[in-house]
């Protein structure tokens, strides 16, 4: 049997993509991986995840990387028929029509989920696979690898995004004050990398319509 972990990573972050990843391995394989010491990426160090994610590629049958980066995210939050967990939604379904699996587990981002299972399964080829939607979904050593990946590999896109820019972006969280620096320097230089339907950008957006207004009313 041939089953499949997905996981998300950069969820949150102002700045650059959300990153889903889904892994496939044979079923009897299941204690080559967690072997590794795969667990999820939140419980392992920033050094641990990078030994490990070339480990895992070797270790699994397949794998697939989905990009989401901030104006798919933008539109879906500001549509009637989307948000950001129907919009994971259907990128999940998308990994698991690709990757045709026997079983799939999957991290739930949604409080309800019953809901959740209901309408990803209406986006699938298969209408039959076995799913199994959780919270914290990766104590499944399948739904860990993933984690690892879409950490990573998140991480590398931030650090190409620090070479072509030529300055340092933090993280992409607002907690981290290179990055709230980024921002306030760079909304309106670069807003293709920035999520405008968050607060903290929509923050020096108004700032400045305020700003324009006040020097017009002088």
């Amino acid at each position: 049997m041939i089953i499949l972990g997905t996981d998300e990573s950069r969820r949150g972050p102002v700045l650059g993509p959300l990153i889903i990843t889904g892994v496939t391995i044979d079923e009897k394989d299941e204690e080559k991986l967690k072997s590794l010491g795969v667990k999820d990426s939140k419980k392992l160090t920033k050094k641990k995840r990078e030994e490990l994610y070339p480990k895992i590629l070797k270790k699994i049958k397949s794998h697939k990387i989905i990009e989401i980066w901030p104006p798919e995210i933008d539109n879906a939050l500001q549509s009637q028929e989307l948000n950001l967990n129907w919009l994971e939604a259907h990128k999940t379904a998308e990994i698991i029509n690709a990757l045709k699996p026997d079983k799939a587990f999957i991290d739930c981002p949604s409080p309800n989920k019953k809901r959740y299972e209901d309408y990803l399964r209406n986006l699938l080829d298969n209408k039959e696979i076995e799913l199994v939607v959780e919270h914290k979904a990766e104590k499944y050593v399948t739904v860990a690898a993933a984690s690892i990946i879409s950490k990573v590999y998140g991480d590398n896109i931030i650090k190409e995004l620090q070479k072509k820019f030529d300055m340092p972006l933090g993280p992409g969280y607002m907690s981290n004050k290179i990055t709230q620096e980024f921002l306030k320097e760079n909304w309106e230089k670069h807003p293709e990398i920035f999520r405008k339907s968050w607060i903290s950008w929509k923050n020096h957006k108004e700032k400045k319509e305020q700003k324009t207004l006040d020097n017009f009313q002088r």
